[in-house]
């Protein structure tokens, strides 16, 4: 203590003229590198991810391959089932245990939950056998000691067997008494019951999965085995409601027993339409391809065995997906089914389904139209659609996807169709990064929605606007996990992201930026990508180091807030001092506008011309990375008089105070003044 306090002595007591000779700070450190986790570099060392953004040499996911048999009691509510998965473990780690999701439980009085509020408290998922490789588990151990890691949350395999740990929990375990081997599979086997909930006061996505006796809506429906990957190993974040899902893809072969009468729709393609449909709907859908129009394949006057459907007491219709990640589906005593089509670039004509209640046809009035818009949309802006058909599904949840399904009527059409690329083709972890699927979603949405209205898409004043919004003490960044978004979620996961796209357009280019997603997509298709996967590959695709862009947008909440502090004339020269009083960096970018007349106007390198009295003129985000707050931009365009100058014109960078990016300002407009001495 006393030599710091000898030190400090000295230091206070220095001559004024040593302090001076100290060189001065920066006024704001740029950091220009993307953070790295342990998860990432873990990636990196193994090869599994790549620094360029492309899947590593020993990149690897697991396969989950479904077999399930349902059946529906509409009385009661329930679903009863029994399912085969097997697991095919293409990692390098011997699994020793296995991640269940029990997404039903979170109707239990007892589990964690989210703003969320379901319809009704049930008895969750009941588990009543269970196995794997046919030994049968232990239903009744003790609960989970925890613990998150590569090979199983929970260590070495169970000695005593196969055990099931956290049945009343959205997320269960399945302790081993073998373990998987790298490169070998499992067959788990269950049987299982839950009934879907329903009746009034269910708030938020899935918390409501039927009317009455009526209509089922099931979704999250049955066990999932999580997914596990290179980066956490077993996903083990609880399900609590708002955030969604990050799952293994594979094939499902789903058989689902309802009563004759009622029309059952859902993922995949319907293999034995010959059992369960009339010859009348047969013959309709034979139709579906030739042509954009709608097709009426069970009207609303058609109800019942005979009917409806095929004769009979119950009925089991059979569906199969490959290469999915999840299955929904949906069923109805009085379901209209119609049908139209879309032409998919590279690929073809699929089916477009719409299943809906007699009552609420005006809401599906239009609704083939704006799926198929959608669909032509995003193939020809990313990747071409994968799947074999699309079905909209009527129900509570009227905004939800799902692959090959979307639970929505004409209103959310376009925003839930465009989930098919991301996460049902690019299986990203919404539940940690939200803003990789509901963000560039919301992106899509403005262009696709500028592109059904026949005009350019703007998205100008988005970047801009982030910086009312920078500061908030409840805003959490980007990289935090969405499942704890707080108040903010939406922001986080739905709004922020086009903000940030726009910004990036403004660095460099809209079009730039979506060919460089669309070869994202291409790249990461039926696989996980992580938020460095994506920051990497754009860097690579757009030949620029954006460390800066995404360090500053995903890692902090912090703004660009630009002025232009003054503007001087001498001579020739026009100097613009422009000020960034926020952390974030960006290119200055200025909209000089000239008098009518005067001397010619002669070209500046970094400057193009608009028209004949405008020009806009960037220079590079690098003149703010030494560390300055202010940048004097020197304007030589050969002595035209500049009558107005504007920062970010086109309103990318985000700034509190946007006013305060015009010369001259409003109050001094008027008076007529030019350019200041």
């Amino acid at each position: 203590m006393r030599r710091f306090a000898l030190a400090l002595t000295v230091a206070l007591t220095l001559p004024t003229a040593l302090w001076a000779q100290t060189p001065a700070l920066p006024e704001r450190a740029v950091r220009r590198d993307i953070p790295l986790t342990n998860t990432i570099r873990k990636a990196f060392a193994a090869g599994t991810r790549d620094s360029t953004g492309r899947p590593g040499r020993n990149y690897w996911q697991l396969r989950t391959d479904y077999t399930i048999q349902a059946r529906l009691d509409p009385q009661s509510g329930r679903i009863s089932g029994q399912e085969e998965v097997v697991i095919h473990n293409r990692s390098d780690t011997p699994l020793t245990s296995i991640a269940l999701r029990l997404d039903p439980n979170i109707f239990l009085p007892t589990v964690s939950r989210g703003l969320s509020t379901p319809a009704e408290t049930t008895d969750g998922m009941l588990i009543t056998a269970l196995s794997v490789d046919g030994v049968s588990a232990d239903l009744n151990a003790s609960a989970p000691t925890g613990g998150r890691g590569r090979g199983g949350a929970g260590g070495a395999a169970a000695p005593g067997g196969v055990m099931l740990l956290g049945a009343k929990l959205t997320t269960a375990q399945v302790r081993l008494a073998t373990p998987i081997p790298a490169g070998g599979s499992a067959t788990l086997k269950i049987e299982w019951n839950h009934k879907l909930p329903g009746g009034p006061g269910g708030q938020g996505h899935r918390m409501t999965q039927r009317w009455a006796d009526t209509l089922f809506q099931p979704t999250q429906w049955y066990p999932r085995v999580a997914k596990f990957d290179d980066l956490r190993g077993w996903d083990s974040e609880p399900y609590l409601g708002p955030s969604e899902f990050y799952n293994n893809f594979g094939r499902f072969d789903v058989s689902i027993d309802v009563p004759a009468g009622w029309i059952v729709s859902g993922t995949g393609v319907l293999q034995n339409p010959q059992q369960v449909l009339t010859a009348t709907a047969r013959a309709q859908l034979a139709k579906v391809l030739d042509s954009d129009s709608t097709i009426t394949i069970v009207g609303p006057d058609e109800v019942g065995p005979g009917q409806a459907t095929a004769a009979g007491d119950r009925l089991v219709w059979r569906f199969v997906a490959d290469t999915v990640n999840d299955f929904a589906w949906a069923t109805a005593k009085k379901f209209v089914w119609q049908a139209t089509r879309a032409t998919i670039p590279e690929r073809g004509r699929v089916p477009i389904h719409m299943l809906f209640l007699p009552g609420r046809a005006n809401l599906f009035d239009g609704a083939g139209a704006v799926a198929r818009h959608a669909l032509e949309f995003y193939s020809k802006l990313w990747t071409p659609y994968e799947f074999p058909q699309l079905t909209l599904q009527d129900g509570p949840s009227a905004g939800m996807e799902y692959p090959m399904v979307i639970n929505s009527n004409r209103g959310a059409a376009d925003h839930e169709t465009a989930h098919q690329w991301w996460p049902m083709l690019l299986g990203t972890n919404e539940t940690q990064y939200g803003w990789m699927d509901e963000g560039f979603n919301q992106y899509m949405n403005i262009l696709s929605g500028a592109d059904a209205a026949g005009r350019p898409a703007n998205l100008g004043r988005l970047g801009q606007s982030y910086g009312r919004t920078s500061g908030d003490e409840r805003e959490p960044i980007m990289m935090w996990s969405a499942n704890n978004g707080g108040p903010m979620y939406g922001f986080q996961t739905y709004q922020k992201t086009p903000l940030m796209l726009s910004m990036l357009g403004g660095v460099v280019g809209d079009s730039a930026v979506q060919h460089a997603m669309s070869e994202y997509a291409k790249t990461w298709r039926f696989k996980h990508p992580s938020p460095w996967d994506y920051m990497f590959f754009m860097n690579t695709a757009l030949k620029k180091d954006l460390g800066w862009f995404w360090y500053y947008w995903l890692f902090t909440t912090e703004s660009v807030d630009g002025s232009i502090a003054s503007v001087a004339n001498a001579g020739i020269r026009t100097t613009v001092t422009v000020r960034q009083d926020g952390q974030m960096p960006s290119p200055v970018v200025l909209k000089v506008e000239f008098a009518p007349t005067g001397a010619p106007i002669r070209p500046m390198r970094n400057a193009v011309m608009v028209d004949s009295v405008t020009a806009l003129v960037t220079y590079p985000v690098d003149v703010w990375f030494a560390g300055a707050k202010t940048f004097k931009a020197d304007l030589v365009f050969g002595g035209r008089k500049v009558v107005k100058v504007t920062l970010d014109p086109d309103g990318r960078f985000p700034d509190r105070d946007p006013a305060d990016n015009v010369w001259p300002k409003a109050n001094t407009a008027a008076s007529g003044r030019g350019v200041t001495p």
